[in-house]
């Protein structure tokens, strides 16, 4: 099941003050991502995201939009979840890719259309999402239930090296 997620909304957490102007025009996909772009009023340039959203096997409310994109000074490459409301933010974000604990990250706010882990993408991340098949995003309700939501990386290494 997925959910369509404005661009300008996703984008606007990286650039504040970008309104929301609509969904974005996807310019590629690639396997399970979506390579999706808009020029805000005023920009020079556009600005891109790949993007994937999920659900939750057994929960299917249980939603997230995860964004790969680069900082506007393009010095930077930021991993951003968006995760529902009502997550216990404390516990902030885990992340799994095949077998492998990859580690957490915090929440760092919550907008009215969920709350934002938001990782800088270092190299060495890039090439675990790169070479593997499979994310696993867990998200906390209570303290003692974690839930994972499945993610496919089937295209995240083709879609991260055409991100502009």
């Amino acid at each position: 099941m997925r959910r369509v997620v404005p661009l300008a909304v996703v984008l606007g957490l990286a650039l504040p003050g970008l309104p929301a102007l609509g969904q974005g025009m996807v310019k590629s996909k690639h396997g399970d991502w979506e390579l999706r772009c808009e020029t805000p009023p005023g920009a020079a340039r556009e600005h891109c995201a790949l993007l994937q959203s999920v659900a939750a096997e057994d929960k299917p409310n249980i939603n997230l939009v995860v964004i790969v994109l680069k900082t506007a000074d393009g010095k930077a490459r930021l991993l951003r979840v968006i995760a529902p409301l009502g997550v216990l933010l404390p516990s902030g974000l885990g992340l799994k890719i095949d077998a492998t604990d990859v580690g957490r990250a915090g929440f760092v706010r919550c907008l009215p259309n969920g709350c934002v882990a938001e990782v800088v993408l270092e190299d060495k991340l890039v090439d675990q999402m790169k070479g593997g098949r499979n994310a696993t995003f867990i998200i906390f309700q209570t303290p003692e239930e974690g839930i994972g939501i499945p993610l496919s990386l089937a295209g995240f290494r083709e879609g991260f090296d055409v991100l502009p």
